[in-house]
């Protein structure tokens, strides 16, 4: 007879548990996403998101400065422009808010971390889609590669080590990589937003960027009820060349990030949302959750299922605790 088997062996102390832990979240995993606003005399507070800012210029160099210090291992960043027009002008505009901030961060921090920029038009048009409107209103798939083209020129030119499309539209990955090369910014990478779902958990970030939308994406994001969907996306853009790929938003999507991360031969990152962050921190502020244990734990989750790297506004804080 087999002696019996008791799993609780290897949990009866701290340094066992340590010692056959089978998933670790360090520093170097989390991704810190950050809002830069125009025409700011100080960081802005965001209400919906307790803890994050619009960040001036200023404030925006000194936080990146101290998340990096605390380990993190990227920064992706989101301008908030003072105006918006239908083409979204200020996405390509050398002196637009982002190109100048991913400026100041490459000059402030050269190569010790990964400079990330939102290629997306949603924060630069009046209309707050995703991408340029045809005569009936649609977003226009062809006319918007063509600015998301010029755009990721643009942020090049800034300093962006990695671009990341999240507008989902067709061929949004073959075209950027095209226009790249063809600039001469070959080592510059994508990290696709492959599987971006209509989400109900956006909602604090269109307060973060003043959003301009009214209505909804549900024509060019996908379907939270598909799978299957997201899997094709994912092959699509791995076949145009995508350094990177993405499954946003995080928590609700596990399912999805473990299918990607099976299916991927790149490295695979997961984007924890806005509303994902509003959730825990209204709970803690309420005393119904801890902070510091809740989010390692959501983060250890969205690692187990097979994120390589995590987007997260808590990447500066958790950095921190991780060590």
């Amino acid at each position: 007879m087999f002696p019996e088997h008791r799993p609780r062996r290897l949990r009866g102390t701290a340094a066992l548990r340590r010692l056959v832990s089978e998933t670790t979240v360090r520093p170097r995993h989390l991704i810190l996403p950050m809002f830069v606003a125009d025409g700011l005399a100080e960081p802005r507070p965001i209400s919906s998101m307790p803890g994050v800012v619009q960040h001036t210029r200023d404030s925006l160099r000194k936080a990146a400065v101290d998340a990096v210090q605390a380990g993190v291992g990227g920064l992706m960043l989101f301008g908030v422009p003072r105006t918006h027009d239908p083409q979204g002008s200020g996405a390509t505009d050398p002196e637009g808010v982002l190109n100048v901030a991913l400026a100041d961060l490459r000059a402030e921090l050269g190569d010790d971390t990964v400079v990330m920029a939102d290629t997306c038009l949603d924060e630069f048009t009046d209309h707050g889609h995703c991408g340029v409107l045809d005569a009936e209103g649609r977003v226009d798939n062809d006319a918007t590669l063509r600015r998301y083209a010029e755009m990721a020129v643009a942020q090049a030119e800034a300093g962006a080590h990695v671009l990341g499309p999240s507008g989902m539209m067709d061929g949004q990955v073959g075209t950027i990589r095209q226009a790249l090369d063809q600039a001469g910014h070959t080592d510059v990478g994508i990290l696709a937003y492959s599987a971006k779902y209509a989400s109900a958990f956006y909602g604090p970030f269109r307060e973060a960027v003043g959003s301009q939308l009214a209505g909804d994406r549900k024509s060019y994001q996908q379907d939270p009820a598909n799978a299957r969907e997201a899997l094709r996306e994912i092959e699509l853009d791995l076949a145009e060349g995508a350094d990177a790929i993405m499954v946003k938003p995080a928590l609700s999507y596990l399912d999805v990030l473990a299918d990607a991360a099976e299916l991927s031969t790149v490295p695979v990152a997961a984007y924890q949302v806005s509303g994902e962050y509003a959730m825990i921190e209204a709970a803690v502020a309420n005393g119904w959750l801890e902070r510091e244990r809740t989010v390692v734990e959501v983060l250890t989750s969205l690692r187990r299922a097979g994120a390589d790297m995590v987007l997260t506004y808590w990447a500066a804080d958790a950095a921190r605790w991780l060590g």
